[in-house]
């Protein structure tokens, strides 16, 4: 299973990205999985104006509900998987905003996900430890 994170999703869907071309071409040509909070997380960046279009939340919501997270595996944590990589953040350097790149890692990494695909490799890549998946762009 591949993995991918908001980047990789956002990328596929804004045109002007200039990673669009390679990110749509591995969303629709495999099987993809995402952290559940990897969804808020697109809907931030496409309704907050990161990419240089803004779009209205409404046409957020339905390009992810209609187009994009029907093609996806949602992954999730239970409160005791997350309350667990919590426990877990201080040996692993997390600390503040990592912890969102931090448990997507952590859901891939119980999906038995064989390659994460991000367009942030540094963060992710710090993140990693033994017995992740491959972390790499698309």
């Amino acid at each position: 299973m591949n993995c991918i994170d908001s980047s990789i999703l956002v990328a596929a869907i804004v045109q002007s990205e200039p990673e669009h071309d390679a990110c749509r071409k591995l969303f629709t040509s495999t099987s993809c999985a995402l952290y559940s909070h990897g969804i808020a997380e697109a809907f931030s960046t496409l309704t907050g104006g990161r990419t240089g279009n803004r779009l209205a939340p409404s046409v957020a919501a339905s390009l992810l509900a209609d187009a994009f997270v029907p093609r996806l595996t949602v992954l999730s944590l239970t409160p005791s998987e997350m309350l667990h990589a919590l426990r877990d953040a201080e040996n692993r350097g997390v600390r503040g905003g990592a912890v969102y790149d931090f448990l997507h890692l952590v859901a891939a990494r119980k999906a038995k996900a064989t390659r994460f695909y991000t367009l942030n490799l540094s963060p992710f890549l710090a993140l990693r430890r033994h017995g992740d998946p491959e972390i790499s762009e698309p």
